[in-house]
This record gives C-alpha cells, sequence and structure tokens, in this order.
C-alpha cells in the first residue's frame, strides 16, 4: 500500500532530490524530512506542525496538496491521551455543606479558645498603673499630698497601706496624710488574681512647726 512516507520518499528520489534540497527548499531540517518519510511519527512533533511540514515538501515536490494531507490524515496514528474522569472528579474542589459545618465548628472553636485564652491572660497579668502625681523627690510643705493616676478599672489600689477608691475608667485620686517621717509615698495596685504592681516616689516633707 502506497503510505504517505513512501509516497513522499518515492516522489523525491525520482526527481533526484535529496534530503539536503529538501532541507534548502522547505527550510525543515533533513532530520525531520527523514522522519516523516519513515513515519517516525513518535519522534515528530504534534500534528499542527507535522502538517505544516508535510505542506511544505508537497510544495517543493510540486505534489497535490489535499492528496498528500488525505494520506497523512490516513496514516498519522491517534495519540493516546490517558482520560481519567472519575480522578478528575475526584481531584475537584467542591464545596459542601458538610465542608462548611466542619468549618463553622472550627471558627466557633478558635473563637472561643482565644477568648478564654485571653481571659485568662487578662485575670493572671499585673495590672497596669501610671502615677500622675505627686512627682519624683517633690518638696512638700503642706501635710497633705495629692496622688493621683491610673490603673485597671478592677484593680485595688493602695496608697501607703490606704485603700483607694478606683472610677470606672481605672482612675484614682486620694489625699494622704504627710509627716515629717515620710520619705516615701508607695502606690501599689493588686489584680483579681493577687498580681500587683507598684511604683514608689520619693519625697522631701519641709513641714512648718
Amino acid at each position: 500500500m502506497n503510505t504517505i512516507g513512501k509516497y513522499l520518499k518515492d516522489t523525491r528520489l525520482s526527481q533526484n532530490k535529496t534530503l539536503e534540497d529538501m532541507e534548502n527548499k522547505t527550510k525543515i531540517r533533513k532530520e525531520f524530512v527523514r522522519l516523516i518519510e519513515n513515519e517516525s511519527w513518535n519522534k515528530l512533533p504534534d500534528f499542527p506542525v507535522v502538517t505544516g511540514f508535510v505542506k511544505s515538501i508537497a510544495g517543493a515536490l510540486k505534489l497535490d496538496e489535499k492528496k498528500v494531507l488525505a494520506f497523512l490524515r490516513r496514516d498519522y496514528p491517534p495519540r493516546n491521551v490517558s482520560l481519567n474522569p472519575k480522578a478528575d472528579i475526584l481531584n475537584r474542589f467542591v464545596w459542601s455543606p458538610k465542608l462548611t459545618f466542619f468549618l463553622g465548628i472550627f471558627a466557633v472553636t478558635v473563637a472561643i479558645v482565644g477568648y478564654l485564652g485571653f481571659q485568662y491572660y487578662d485575670f493572671t497579668r499585673s495590672p497596669s498603673l501610671e502615677v500622675y502625681s505627686p512627682s519624683e523627690n517633690l518638696k512638700i510643705t503642706e501635710s497633705t499630698v495629692s496622688v493621683s493616676g491610673k490603673t485597671d478599672p478592677e484593680a485595688v489600689v493602695r496608697v501607703n497601706n490606704q485603700p483607694v477608691i478606683v472610677g470606672e475608667n481605672g482612675e484614682f485620686a486620694t489625699q494622704i496624710e504627710i509627716f515629717s517621717q515620710t520619705k516615701e509615698i508607695l502606690i501599689k495596685s493588686v489584680s483579681r488574681s493577687g498580681k500587683e504592681t507598684a511604683i514608689s516616689r520619693k519625697v522631701s516633707p519641709e513641714l512648718s512647726n
């Protein structure tokens, strides 16, 4: 049977054309021309590229292009393509109600754990404490001095061991009595868990008798 490869090769030889002649005429490497004549399809590019090669060869040999392409379509073997629809379906991501349920449970769990963790941290940490007055090394000429500052709203504040009322925003203010022997004012904030933060202010009483 006259196949595409045999047909092209016999025509080329009958016209006394070498593979080099075909390479120069078609600009197709002679190795590809030889592979087409030998019908070594597995060593050649894909069918559209081979079709272009065959058209150029047919033109160089002055052959009927439609006839040559008919030979090619008849003789070119189908490429085996591995199709696995089931695998494609299995690998395709599908958002399902079950996935939504589990993601919802996960999100709620993370939120609860995060909230409990924050509450535990907030409960066990030392309270914040900021003292507005008095300043360090303050000279005091009166028998009382103002002490003010800010801490956590839930904390208990003591100034020189005297309890002080803490406002809803955590601010506190009080007046404490000063004696000539007083050298330090100690402000202490204690959290609900017993953690404490303390700030001391050195003072210099200069009380008149």
